[in-house]
């Protein structure tokens, strides 16, 4: 396998730019926040997973069973805090037995009992999400100039970087951020593979493997998110691979069962703990339009909401904007959007916007290419403007 050549033209100039500012955004946010109980909670839960896991029969930290949540958020906000603490009692028996600092201090107990020698507990513990959501933008970017060109892909990225829900789940731990990164990239992969199925055999592996690790990593952050991104990828490869189907539950299957192996390993391979994924109900859920109402009657979110309006009105009355690159993502839309979790706490809406986004940046991009191409142009560079403005002027309030 050959990895393809990174080029950085104005086009990754300018789409690393406006993920510069989303950074600029969350830190601005973070700086301004305080460590809050729950932010101890999953930085105490994640150190334990990685340092000491609970010896309470059945349960996997003194947690208990974590809501019934996934591992992978608390892992993430742990393990910062974890490799600091391997560090610094590392450095620390590098000294004599008379100048150590930490041989029976507060850095062997709690994140709230060592907080004042651990050091930027607060970054430690927020820059990881920041970085999944950074990394989510950037595929978002990579899919939609992809698909729709340099337009699409900008006008996609600006929405997602000027969006406060993109912002408010970056700049705290949680699985709703996660779980959207893992089941947008487990879509397109899963596209991306039936793509690779009309080429030679070579190129399959290192694309199933992504597949693998895209499912496993979805189902470590929220069951839900990634038995939909499951159901889904056979959809799209079943459409998509053509004279290869016969191959696609195949390639599912086997990427199942990795899943599997990655999910086991988030739990230390303790069977107690990884049986609750199945007995949990985790993967509980309902049709209901709370998460509809949040996002679309909130007036912080207007100009994304005109530009919805616009794309889905564009999207019936044009055939040109009929076709699969912006079909898929309207599907994802609205199958994400009326779900509703009734076992967990989550936020499935929340996973539904990198789909909307990429939706809107499709259409905009095809009727960027027709004669009424300066009204477009004019209308988008308006919706990005008041957008960001909005969002911008909505920081303080996230930061609270």
């Amino acid at each position: 396998m050959k990895l393809p050549r990174i080029k950085f033209g104005r086009p990754q100039q300018m789409a690393g730019l406006l993920l510069l500012v989303f950074l600029a955004e969350c830190l601005w946010v973070v700086s301004r926040q305080q460590l809050s109980q729950q932010d101890y909670r999953y930085a105490e839960c994640g150190r334990e997973m990685w340092e000491r896991p609970s010896p309470l029969a059945g349960y996997f930290t003194t947690c208990g069973n974590l809501n019934g949540d996934g591992t992978f958020a608390y892992r993430v906000a742990g393990l910062p805090l974890t490799l600091q603490r391997m560090v610094m009692l590392g450095a620390d028996k590098l000294r004599k037995p008379e100048n150590r600092l930490y041989a029976q201090g507060s850095l062997h107990g709690s994140t709230w009992e060592a907080r004042h020698e651990l050091f930027s507990v607060k970054y430690l513990l927020h820059l990881p999400f920041i970085f999944f959501a950074i990394w989510l933008g950037g595929g978002l970017w990579w899919v939609c100039r992809r698909l729709f060109g340099n337009e699409g892909g900008f006008f996609a990225l600006g929405l997602y970087c000027f969006c406060p829900a993109i912002i408010r789940s970056a700049v705290t731990p949680n699985n709703e951020v996660l779980a959207m990164w893992g089941l947008y990239g487990l879509v397109y992969t899963a596209m991306g593979v039936a793509h690779a199925m009309q080429g030679p055999r070579r190129k399959w592996r290192p694309r199933i493997a992504l597949l693998t690790l895209s499912l496993g990593l979805t189902a470590a952050a929220h069951l839900l998110a990634a038995i939909i991104g499951f159901v889904m990828a056979v959809v799209w490869m079943m459409y998509l691979a053509q004279r290869r189907r016969s191959y696609v539950m195949q390639i599912l299957v086997f990427s199942a069962v990795g899943a599997l192996a990655i999910l086991f390993a988030s739990y230390a391979f303790r069977v107690a703990p990884f049986s609750y994924v199945f007995t949990g109900g985790g993967a509980r859920f309902w049709f209901a339009l709370d998460g509809v109402r949040r996002f679309f009657l909130n007036t912080t979110n207007a100009p994304i909401i005109v530009a919805t309006l616009v794309a889905l009105l564009l999207y019936v009355s044009i055939r040109r904007c009929r076709y699969f690159g912006n079909t898929a993502p309207l599907v994802m839309v609205l199958l994400l959007f009326p779900l509703v979790t009734t076992q967990t706490v989550s936020q499935p809406w929340v996973w539904a916007l990198p789909f909307l986004f990429t939706f809107v940046g499709g259409v905009f991009a095809d009727v960027l290419e027709m004669r009424q191409r300066k009204m477009f142009l004019a209308l988008s560079g308006t919706i990005l403007l008041l957008q960001a403005v909005l969002c911008v002027s909505l920081l303080p309030e996230i930061a609270r």
